[in-house]
């Protein structure tokens, strides 16, 4: 039986919201922040929740919100194929596919750098999906 409220109850959205409220601290407010960046950057992305992180995807997956004690982690699916002239990545970077950001309390997020390799994702996706 479902309970009202549980998580196959709830939209993305709405999870992904709770998530960044339930954090009640520096971690929350950066999730919130990645995440209006994220909808900046591409204003047709699609929130979904999976493995129990946030998820944001456009023919396919950009990347995850993943929170932990010391950092907030923003994993891009393909970011080994990705430019990263700012050099945004720190993280996950001895793999041949995925890449990410850690986000420590305190730290300025380069939007604009952030902005950018989010759409180069997403056109790396797209290019992938019409091939």
């Amino acid at each position: 039986m479902k309970k009202v409220g549980s998580q196959e109850s709830q939209s993305p959205s709405r999870l992904i919201g709770a998530r960044i409220k339930e954090l009640g601290d520096w971690r929350g407010k950066m999730l919130g922040r990645l995440r209006a960046v994220i909808k900046e950057a591409d204003p047709d992305v699609v929130e979904e929740w999976k493995w129990s992180v946030p998820v944001w995807s456009h023919d396919g997956i950009i990347c995850t919100g993943e929170t932990y004690k010391s950092v907030v982690k923003m994993t891009f699916a393909q970011g080994a194929a990705l430019k990263d002239p700012s050099r945004l990545f720190n993280s996950s970077l001895a793999g041949n596919v995925r890449r990410a950001i850690d986000f420590r309390e305190g730290e300025k997020i380069n939007e604009k750098a952030l902005k950018a390799l989010i759409r180069a994702a997403v056109t790396l996706n797209q290019s992938k999906a019409k091939g």
